[in-house]
């Protein structure tokens, strides 16, 4: 697979607590540079990405993040606020806490929450699979899909573990073909990268790949249009 069709897959991501406005301009520039999918900031950093870049390149952002224990009402206005300040695409922590007691009731409600209140914007779903079991990430899967989200996230990136093989393989096998993967954390491979999409990954959430481009382009001397 060529470098450029991975990139293509990239939400390019920055969440560091830490990140400033500088920062977030320059990830800005290397997503619109390698034509990532978009790029994943922080809420509090969307409206000014938002006009820096315009129409180059979608803003993604997180909602109940990283632990999503925050109440559904919370969350549904984070979601919007984000969406009134230019975010394009918002990826919402589930109710782990909810999970563990086996509320899916609850689980659904707080999903349904965040897609009521921004409707026409791309959602995802992260299910943070190494806090749960097998049984449960199955469980997750038939939820997302009923709740009508385009996406179901592996991870956040901030837990005890990141996107494995075997989540990407049982998220694919148990969600319908129109409820797309995204892997997230820990993918620092091209290898890895392109494993996750051959295992049906759709969108790859990490910064390493831009990186690795821009270390191929300085080793090699290649022209910006390569990618």
């Amino acid at each position: 697979m060529e470098i450029k069709d991975i990139l293509e897959k990239c939400d390019h991501t920055l969440l560091r607590v830490d990140c400033t406005s500088e920062e977030i301009r320059k990830l800005c520039d290397q997503a619109i540079k390698y034509h990532c999918a978009s790029v994943c900031i922080p809420p509090c950093h969307v409206a000014g990405a938002k006009r820096y870049v315009g129409d180059q390149m979608k803003v993604c952002t997180v909602i109940g993040f990283p632990n999503g224990y925050c109440t559904s009402a919370v969350k549904a206005f984070e979601a919007a606020d984000a969406v009134k300040n230019g975010a394009d695409e918002v990826d919402m922590v589930i109710n782990l806490s909810m999970v563990k007691d086996g509320c899916w009731d609850l689980v659904e409600k707080d999903i349904r929450a965040v897609a009521e209140a921004v409707p026409d914007t791309l959602l995802k779903v992260i299910i943070e699979c190494c806090l749960l079991t097998e049984e449960e990430k199955i469980k997750m899967c038939e939820i997302v899909t009923k709740c009508g989200a385009e996406y179901i996230k592996t991870s956040t990136g901030f837990s005890k573990g990141g996107a494995t093989r075997e989540d990407v393989k049982l998220m694919r096998e148990h969600c319908p073909s129109f409820v797309m993967v995204k892997a997230a954390g820990g993918i620092s491979s091209l290898q890895d990268a392109e494993d996750f999409i051959a295992l049906g990954a759709e969108r790859l959430g990490t910064s390493r790949i831009v990186k690795l481009a821009m270390e191929l382009e300085n080793a090699e001397g290649a022209p910006d249009e390569k990618y």
